[in-house]
């Protein structure tokens, strides 16, 4: 597990990351995941922060990924995040299902196990 968590981190990391694509093109980014977009100003504010945030998230999994100290903390936070994103939008009901929605709660629930039992299991004492 221990020699799994790093790769895993990285990609988990670099798949999060791409969420700056909502600080850059907010409304392009609604659509192609949910089918849906909002519009004006404050949504676009709320919108590219909250892309921005999910970028910083990833970028703190790919430094856990080469700072074990810092590791638990990242995957907390990583899963933690990630637990609350897939229950809300499975909350929705199959509202905002699409095939890219899908396909991100998908990853998400893998990564999320993952850094569980790395954090219950398969840590190392650091």
């Amino acid at each position: 597990m221990e020699r799994l968590i790093k790769p895993v981190m990285i990609v988990s990391g670099v798949l999060t990351s791409t969420m700056v694509y909502a600080a850059i093109s907010p409304r392009a980014m609604l659509q192609s995941t949910y089918g849906e977009t909002l519009e004006g100003p404050l949504a676009d504010l709320i919108v590219r922060n909250w892309g921005a945030l999910i970028f910083m998230v990833g970028g703190m999994l790919i430094y856990g990924a080469f700072n074990a100290a810092a590791r638990p903390m990242a995957l907390v936070v990583g899963g933690a995040s990630k637990v609350v994103y897939i229950s809300l939008v499975l909350a929705q009901g199959s509202r905002f299902l699409s095939a890219q929605a899908t396909t991100t709660i998908v990853v998400d629930a893998l990564m999320v196990l993952i850094f569980a039992a790395y954090l219950t299991i398969g840590r190392k004492t650091v």
